[in-house]
């Protein structure tokens, strides 16, 4: 009996690996939109991506392909989250100063088995020239600034005012992107505005409001660095909270390349 030949059947379609990403910073955008635009290869479909945002910004730049808006209720949560959706590979692009959600995500990973990825911009160091006061924390910073000066560019963030609520000695200018809540502290003016911004902005900034010190988080990035070349040459003293720690044993990368080839390897490409 001759055997006779079947048809060729097409390949079942391969699902698409899902990743959340976690964080609505400049990183965490620049990724999604890495993943979005790429083509199929090797008979893996692209990846299907959902970023997360906190829902702290008023009117955050959106990131393409599916965005979630809030918490996901601790790390229970998000481990149910990770399960229910299906995600394979789990990105934290959060904000450095972004610590809970940081340790929510290492501990609701491994509970899931979900493949994670610390995203991380590296810090700003140092140069020649300028006066820099590492401080632990917002409260250390505050205690500082009594001896560094009485007019005060604060740029952490509209978070965690009430550190500086007490010092009704100094003046403050507060950059934010969002109106801050009480309680602050009582003489402050507030800009709203958000980032990038330029040397010759900044300053002009310091000179209009005769800041003789600066207050900033280590946030890195170069969006918001200008600051830091204005104080120098003005000769301000800055005050740099440091970053918290990223939970023990996660791989940490610096740039969104560095987080696509770990992802490649992690979901076969």
């Amino acid at each position: 009996m001759v055997p006779i030949p079947l048809p060729d059947m097409p390949d079942e379609p391969v699902s698409p690996a899902h990743v959340l990403v976690l964080g609505g910073t400049t990183e965490a955008r620049r990724l999604a939109e890495a993943l979005a635009a790429e083509v199929p290869s090797g008979g893996r479909r692209p990846p299907l991506v959902t970023s997360s945002l906190a829902g702290r910004v008023a009117r955050p730049v959106l990131p393409p392909g599916e965005v979630r808006v809030g918490g996901f209720g601790g790390t229970e949560g998000l481990a149910a989250w990770l399960r229910e959706h299906r995600v394979d590979a789990l990105i934290d692009a959060t904000h450095p100063f972004a610590g809970t959600i940081s340790f929510h995500a290492a501990r609701a990973a491994a509970s899931a088995h979900v493949p994670l990825l610390a995203l991380r911009r590296p810090g700003w160091v140092a140069g020649r020239g300028d006066d820099w006061h590492p401080a632990g924390s917002l409260e250390e910073a505050a205690a500082l600034l009594p001896s560094l000066g009485e007019r005060v560019f604060l740029t952490t963030g509209r978070m965690g005012l009430s550190a500086f609520a007490g010092l009704d000695e100094l003046w403050f200018l507060m950059r934010s992107v969002d109106a801050p809540e009480q309680p602050y502290p009582a003489r402050m003016e507030v800009l709203l505005d958000r980032g990038p911004f330029t040397f010759e902005g900044e300053r002009e900034l310091l000179r209009l409001h005769r800041v003789d010190v600066l207050v900033t988080k280590d946030s890195g990035g170069a969006a918001t660095a200008p600051k830091l070349a204005a104080a120098r040459e003005a000769g301000i003293p800055v005050v740099v909270v440091e970053r918290p720690p990223v939970p023990e044993g996660v791989q940490v990368v610096s740039t969104p390349a560095e987080a696509l080839a770990w992802l490649d390897a992690r979901l076969g490409g």
